[in-house]
């Protein structure tokens, strides 16, 4: 059975249809492109033929290139391996685009369309851009677009080069540079496809029958063609790319090659003809793909990032779906688990020790639920459906059946017990107890329940409702049912999970809090907070520290750094850390929701740039340190403490951490995470810079002792953990 199969029908249409065996989304690798090909020469060269319709067997039409396609041609052939494999893919889409007609008089082809059932990305888009005509279903579900700049490359099948000469530089950005996905309807508006009907073969096929020559000739392949908007030295067109150069910069940084090698793309490709500039496209698609920057977040954002969520590194138990979920405090945390969980079809019993609270919680569903309804995503159908899951109540016996419980409570260890005593008198024997906690250790939560081994931390990112990733942490006495029972929840909830076992802060917490404790540091030391704030996110980090601990609230970081204290003791290393922060917090400057941290804020609570009195408490220092060794303080005080997590057990799959990273508090995406940043670095040049910042700036960067064994070795992460992950998968 091949992935494409044609059929030649009476009326003289061949329908070619795409139905990948085995997979429940159509991917398109190389051989089956050219049976692609090959298909249509046949249809081409069939006079019994008057016009192709290319379509799918399953509901979606396509999820976009085979990535294992991508890698061989990297590994057979390096970049010329990836350039000749790209050109193979610009011949069959122009052979398609021109369909057989004369090249002179652009007369004699055959109409080509595509029907497209459902959603339809990357070269699942492509392919369709170099028909005649594109239908699409209308199907509300469907999503169409080219997502690739999201996970490190760009679109370089001539999905590029067509739609900028389809709809112009400006207008394709957003698709192209923002990877910007469309419902069938807003496809249509913004010029992705052509027709929205109900049957897109049947409307297809009376299409091709109809068509005459004028409709097959792309306009870029028309005498005096000229690109919407302007060309780069147009007059209207230069302000465009001069835009465009400016907005991709400021959203980059310069750290992701992929938006700066698209836009180059296209700059270049609109100077030249149309097979020129697709040659162009495929001389940036290809340096892009051998830059080591686009393999690591195609690893990390969609590979690995897929196999986790498929379960990868499940417990071999049977299915643990839930079906009724108790939620134990109805705050902020609280009431974001329950608005996913019902989201997400599951019943919710939203508990708070009083009705007030409780009622409040489950209006935080109903608020974001009219969010939905105002941008038309939310019908008021889908919003009663959803509300009628919830049940806001005091009554703990209300949890009677629920299979999983989330508590949720104040993050105080007394408090979380009590609930957890109270709630193990009324729930099944058989029921999951998960703790939603930061950083109180599972393992002592756990001696507050009968049933240790049914008890689970699952750490929620906040907002809930916008964050993707769920930390699950395995107790001393955690059983495998447990973990099974969390995966599938976070599985159901539509989240990426990531299992680690029990430590002070876990993962995500013990790397974002010695960055933030970085930059907090950095100003006791005099550097300009502008620096610190600035090369952080030159550096790739979606928020510089002092505007993270704003937004986390700096009173919490005066009661983590109590905590820590207490715990440490004389070991505790962040005392000129507490200087600044608890300076801050005696003036009543608690971050974002005081309008009052290291930055200042207008009275709509806007950051109005950072708080001028900051220096005055802290004075610059005459000298200041060079942008490059503010950046490495910041990115290896995170990638050192992600590699002390993995050999002290925390950690036991590298494709977590750099996953959990990146998606946990934003790690610089362009690295792959802190794991392939490090790789990226190499073992033995991490080791050495380390080093000297260690030698300059304190024992915090000493090299641990698994990185400096690599070092020696000359092994990578990916390289000596990487076949764990390949099993696993």
């Amino acid at each position: 059975m091949t992935d494409f199969t044609m059929q030649k029908g009476d009326d003289g249409v061949a329908v070619i249809t795409w139905d990948v065996p085995g997979k429940s989304m159509n991917v398109l690798s190389m051989e089956a492109a050219a049976a692609l090909n090959g298909l249509i020469d046949d249809a081409l060269g069939d006079d019994a033929v008057k016009g192709i319709v290319i379509t799918s067997g399953k509901p979606d039409f396509a999820a976009g290139m085979d990535l294992n396609a991508l890698a061989g041609m990297k590994d057979a052939g390096g970049a010329q391996g990836v350039f000749d494999g790209v050109m193979a893919l610009h011949r069959l889409l122009r052979k398609i685009e021109r369909a057989g007609m004369d090249p002179k008089t652009l007369k004699g082809g055959k109409p080509i369309a595509a029907a497209l059932p459902g959603t339809a990305l990357g070269i699942g888009l492509e392919l369709p851009l170099a028909t005649h005509r594109i239908f699409a279903a209308n199907n509300p579900k469907a999503r169409i677009g080219l997502p690739e700049i999201m996970v490190g490359i760009f679109p370089g099948a001539g999905g590029t080069t067509r739609l900028a000469r389809k709809l112009g530089a400006m207008a394709a950005a957003p698709t192209l540079l923002e990877g910007k996905l469309y419902d069938p309807a807003r496809a249509k508006a913004n010029g992705l496809v052509d027709e929205v009907v109900d049957d897109p073969v049947a409307a297809a096929k009376e299409w091709v029958l109809k068509a005459s020559n004028a409709d097959l000739v792309k306009p870029w392949d028309q005498k005096g063609y000229k690109m919407p908007g302007g060309t780069p030295f147009h007059p209207a067109g230069f302000m465009t790319f001069l835009g465009a150069a400016a907005m991709v910069h400021g959203k980059t940084m310069g750290v992701y090659p992929a938006a700066k090698a698209l836009l180059s793309a296209v700059y270049e490709g609109a100077l030249v003809p149309f097979d020129t500039a697709l040659k162009i496209e495929a001389r940036w698609f290809t340096n892009v793909l051998m830059n080591p920057s686009s393999g690591n977040m195609i690893r990390s954002l969609f590979i690995n990032k897929g196999a986790l969520e498929k379960g990868a590194n499940r417990p071999d138990v049977p299915d643990q779906t839930v079906r009724k979920v108790g939620i134990l405090g109805a705050g902020m945390m609280g009431a974001g688990i329950a608005y996913v969980s019902a989201l997400a079809g599951i019943e919710v019993v939203l508990i708070d020790s009083a009705q007030e609270a409780a009622d409040r919680g489950k209006a935080h569903s109903e608020g974001l639920l009219d969010k939905g309804i105002a941008r038309k995503k939310v019908t008021e159908e889908k919003k009663a459906e959803v509300l009628a899951r919830i049940t806001a109540t005091t009554d703990y016996g209300a949890l009677e059946g629920c299979d999983l419980i989330v508590e949720a409570v104040f993050e105080d260890p007394k408090v979380k017990a009590e609930v957890t005593a109270r709630a193990e008198t009324v729930i099944p024997e058989d029921a999951i107890f998960a703790t939603n906690t930061s950083t109180l250790p599972i393992s002592d939560l756990a001696k507050a329940s009968q049933r240790p081994e049914q008890f689970i931390g699952i750490h929620f990112f906040s907002p809930v409702d916008k964050m993707a990733l769920v930390e699950i942490i395995r107790g001393k006495q955690t059983g495998e049912r447990a973990v099974a029972k969390a995966l599938d929840f976070v599985r159901q909830i539509r989240k990426t999970p990531i299992v680690v076992n029990d430590a002070r802060f876990f993962y995500a917490n013990r790397c974002i809090i010695p960055y933030i404790n970085e930059g907090v540091r950095m100003v006791a030391e005099g550097v300009n907070p502008t620096l610190i704030e600035n090369a952080a996110r030159m550096v790739g980090m979606p928020l510089g520290p002092l505007q993270l601990i704003d937004e986390t609230s700096i009173d919490l970081g005066v009661k983590i750094a109590k905590a820590t204290k207490a715990a440490m003791g004389d070991a505790y290393p962040d005392s000129s850390v507490d200087e600044v922060i608890f300076s801050l917090a005696d003036q009543g400057r608690m971050g974002r929701k005081a309008k009052a941290g290291f930055y200042a804020y207008d009275e709509a609570g806007k950051r109005d740039g950072l708080w001028s009195g900051l220096g005055q408490r802290f004075p610059r220092a005459d000298e200041q340190p060079e942008l490059t060794e503010v950046q490495q303080r910041l990115m290896f005080i995170q990638a050192l403490e992600a590699v002390r997590a993995l050999e002290q057990g925390v950690l036991t799959d590298i494709r977590e951490g750099d996953v959990g990273a990146i998606l946990g508090w934003g790690f610089a995406p362009w690295t792959g995470g802190p794991f392939g940043w490090l790789d990226i670095l190499g073992a033995e040049r991490a080791v050495a810079l380390a080093d000297h910042l260690a030698e300059t700036h304190g024992e915090r960067f000493a090299p641990p002792a698994l990185l400096r064994e690599m070092a020696e070795k000359g092994e990578s992460f990916y390289g000596r953990f990487g076949t764990r992950a390949k099993k696993a998968a």
